[in-house]
């Protein structure tokens, strides 16, 4: 049921899971399957545990990563190339460094004089399509440069 003093005859918990490590977060499924199972166990119940694996990590590699940043300071200027916080986002790029050594960075769109400030994600999101043209020719130039 659905009303806060009877007790259900099936409860469903549900979240996200991220993590930035994909052998840490393997194992964290595991334990928490084991968790549940053991908990549930002991309370007279059964479990149905299902933990959708979703996207892997990004695993920036560091040789490449440096030289990406050195590149994109010498095209776009050492003013516009900044550091960011690592994320827990879901991205597909994964992927490919699971097979090939990556690097991910992101292209700053917002103008905060055109009333372009919104994060992605949001109804309100937009970029500043100058920022286009800027952000293909840095992926030309680490192409032709790496």
């Amino acid at each position: 049921g659905f009303t806060t003093n009877v007790i259900p005859s099936e409860v469903k918990l549900m979240g996200t899971f991220r993590a930035m490590d994909e052998a840490w977060r393997f194992k964290a499924h595991e334990l928490i399957k084991q968790q549940t199972i053991g908990l549930v166990t002991a309370m007279g119940a059964e479990a149905d545990v299902h933990i959708d694996v979703g996207y892997p990590t990004v695993d920036n590699d560091p040789v490449l990563t440096t030289k990406a940043w050195q590149l994109a300071e010498q095209y776009m200027g050492k003013a516009n190339v900044e550091e960011t916080e690592m994320r827990m986002g879901a991205e597909d790029f994964g992927y490919y460094t699971q097979q090939i050594p990556g690097c991910f960075f992101r292209l700053g769109v917002r103008n905060e004089a055109k009333g372009i400030v919104h994060n992605v994600h949001t109804p309100k999101f937009d970029i500043d399509e100058s920022a286009i043209a800027i952000g293909m020719g840095n992926m030309a130039w680490l192409a032709v440069s790496v």
